[in-house]
């Protein structure tokens, strides 16, 4: 009852309306854009690609564009291209000083990297477009195609997914300033959850019709799925909280001692710092053997090549696990400045106990990330494979099981608490209880 309570005070602040109803609204846009089949393409001939998607790694980009890889669709590529741009500028602004510049700027620098990942974005999406063309003329049927010029129907689709990335894109920036959550993030999360229904009747119709462990198996799996759900959000939400001291300034302007009325405070520090960035550079790496080894007829490259294409074997799982590891501490160390939460701190003439502020402060700091970030980085490979390992001791479908882990439900996961807070600080601020908030509601502030 308290969960509907809540659902009707949602619709009684009038921007919060406003802003989901527009965030749905641009949501129904973009799926339904993932349905439009490129000019000059048979829809009914796409069965071939749909196979292609099945599984492995395509299936998981499939299901990243909510299944519109396989439709061939004007969307096809989805808001890759851009997550891409965005890592390759991150990477980018440790190494360049004139970007570091930028960031130091505030909303001014922040508004050129930006656009500077809008170009970016667009130069890999004419990269990216006639690769996914070349794919369909080795894929499709040559009836599929309905163009007598193959110039014509190749530079065509090529304008139409640069088009269609870039209004992606649009989509979700306008998700971010005027509705509620994220946008990119949201947009990759309902092409994830697009594909699960299929996902799953494929499952259950596998299971049932096939005896292939009934009812009592799909069962299993759900509870199985629902635990992995609960670490997913345990990872996400988990943080070491390191006790702050802040003197409190007496009349002539000077700071007392902490001890006479100083207020206490934390510093949360994440278990997991960096997110999916890990997972998501691992997969970019994993791509690399495969192909180097493509380039040889041997037979070594050729154990390689299958090795690495199984993205739900032994050997890929391993090398992946420990990349994820490997990459986990490299990003923590880029995006958790210690050096300036330390004189930020100082500056704020607050301090942790036992420890002297600046340089101590610093490593101090730094010395607990570099503690908690083994046992989150480990939890965090041990989710990414767990769909490798699902597959394997209940042989599950290959598209069911990508849900079992990875990148696909940490997305999910992270993106919902994302926005459901987003949606609690409306509901705080005007004196409602919250979604993830126990107790009776407080009276409205007209």
């Amino acid at each position: 009852m308290k969960f509907f309570e809540t659902l009707k005070n949602i619709w009684k602040i009038e921007e919060l309306k406003n802003r989901i109803l527009l965030t749905l609204g641009l949501l129904l846009v973009y799926r339904f854009g993932a349905q439009i089949v490129l000019p000059g393409i048979d829809a009914a001939q796409l069965a071939s690609l749909s196979n292609q998607t099945d599984g492995g790694i395509l299936g998981l980009l499939n299901a990243f564009t909510g299944g519109a890889f396989s439709n061939a669709s004007v969307f096809a590529l989805g808001i890759m291209p851009y997550i891409s741009a965005s890592i390759v500028v991150q990477l980018m602004t440790i190494a360049i000083p004139y970007l570091q510049k930028l960031q130091k700027e505030g909303d001014s620098g922040r508004k050129k990297i930006t656009q500077i990942t809008r170009w970016l974005t667009i130069a890999i999406t004419l990269v990216q477009g006639p690769g996914y063309i070349i794919n369909l003329y080795n894929i499709l049927p040559s009836s599929a195609f309905l163009m007598d010029s193959t110039f014509t129907f190749v530079v065509s689709s090529v304008i139409i997914l640069t088009t269609g990335c870039i209004f992606a894109m649009w989509l979700g920036e306008k998700i971010t300033d005027k509705g509620i959550g994220n946008g990119i993030s949201l947009l990759i999360m309902v092409g994830i959850i697009a594909t699960l229904p299929q996902a799953f009747i494929q499952e259950f119709i596998s299971r049932v019709t096939e005896s292939n462990g009934g009812l009592i198996l799909i069962l299993i799996e759900l509870v199985i799925w629902f635990v992995i759900i609960l670490a997913a959000v345990m990872l996400v939400r988990a943080v070491r909280q390191i006790p702050v001291q802040y003197a409190r300034k007496n009349a002539s302007g000077k700071f007392e001692k902490a001890s006479v009325g100083g207020a206490r405070q934390f510093i949360p520090l994440r278990l997991n710092a960096s997110g999916v960035m890990p997972i998501i550079f691992a997969q970019a790496i994993m791509f690399i053997p495969a192909a180097v080894a493509g380039l040889s007829d041997s037979e070594m490259a050729q154990g390689i090549t299958a090795a690495f294409q199984n993205m739900f074997g032994f050997w890929y799982s391993l090398v992946f696990g420990i990349l994820i590891i490997v990459f986990t501490y490299f990003y923590t160390a880029i995006t958790v400045p210690t050096n300036k939460m330390a004189d930020d701190l100082k500056r704020s003439g607050g301090f942790i106990p036992g420890i002297r502020p600046g340089s101590e402060t610093s490593e101090y700091l730094d010395r607990v990330m570099s503690q908690i970030t083994l046992p989150g980085s480990i939890f965090l490979a041990l989710i990414a494979v767990f769909p490798a390992v699902i597959v394997s001791l209940l042989n599950v479908q290959q598209g069911w099981g990508l849900f079992f882990g990875g990148t696909s439900l940490l997305i999910m996961v992270g993106v919902a608490i994302d926005t459901i807070q987003q949606v609690n600080s409306y509901l705080l601020n005007r004196h409602y209880d919250g979604l993830m908030k126990s107790g009776k509601n407080r009276k409205a502030v007209a």
